[in-house]
């Protein structure tokens, strides 16, 4: 999800990379989970996010939809994010105790909190979002330790690869008629995240989609 925002005004005005400290660490945000409610539907998953949490809670793309995920249109894609419940408006992974009950595998925007994220071009920078987390006492942490995320390079890398194919996708729509764009939103879709991956080798399974669906659908020439 894109946002028009001048980054000065919500951030400490640094920007951060994997190896940087950054004030960001909430000491397992005990006795909080204020940044587990009211969120709308901003929590989006990517394709890595639903890989891990299918095969943490054993439970298909569709049986998620049941209960604790929901489709909405992001830049003109149709993306899966969190779903909320109840009167506060709670993620539904937030267990009776106000913890996560998927933790070890939460979505990567979870991870993230509160850093946010700046693409330029072919990379990207981390940044502390500062008018976002209540709890008021942080301490410095390296960003990679905070996103707790094994081989952090690939998993930047296949994040900005995930964002540019959905860059190059917005850019796909302008050419297409109504009846084109509903069938090539469905079958972004269905490759990503209705089709499941193995359980091993994501990255491998990922490029591999990424891949042939650019050529089957005339891609590569814009691939960015």
């Amino acid at each position: 999800m894109k946002r028009e925002i001048e980054l000065k005004e919500i951030s400490d005005g640094k920007l951060y990379h994997a190896n940087d400290m950054v004030r960001a660490d909430c000491h397992d945000c005990i006795g909080c989970s204020d940044c587990c409610r009211g969120m709308g539907s901003s929590i989006i998953l990517d394709p890595m996010d639903i890989w891990r949490i299918t095969y943490y809670v054993k439970l298909s793309f569709e049986e998620l939809l049941n209960n604790y995920i929901e489709l909405n249109v992001v830049d003109g894609m149709i993306l899966p994010n969190l779903k909320l419940k109840g009167d506060k408006e709670s993620c539904a992974f937030l267990n009776e105790e106000g913890r996560c009950s998927i933790h070890p595998y939460r979505p990567g925007i979870c991870r993230l909190f509160p850093l946010g994220r700046i693409y330029e071009e072919d990379k990207f920078s981390y940044f502390l979002q500062i008018h976002e987390c209540s709890k008021k006492e942080k301490s410095k942490i390296k960003v990679k330790k905070w996103l707790q995320i094994e081989d952090i390079a690939s998993y930047e890398k296949y994040i900005m690869s995930w964002h540019n194919f959905l860059k190059q996708c917005e850019g796909v729509l302008l050419g297409l008629s109504e009846e084109e764009k509903k069938v090539f939103i469905l079958y972004v879709l269905k490759t990503f995240y209705q089709t499941p991956f193995l359980r091993e080798d994501f990255y491998e399974q990922y490029y591999s989609r990424l891949k042939n669906i650019r050529q089957t659908l005339g891609m590569e020439q814009t691939a960015p």
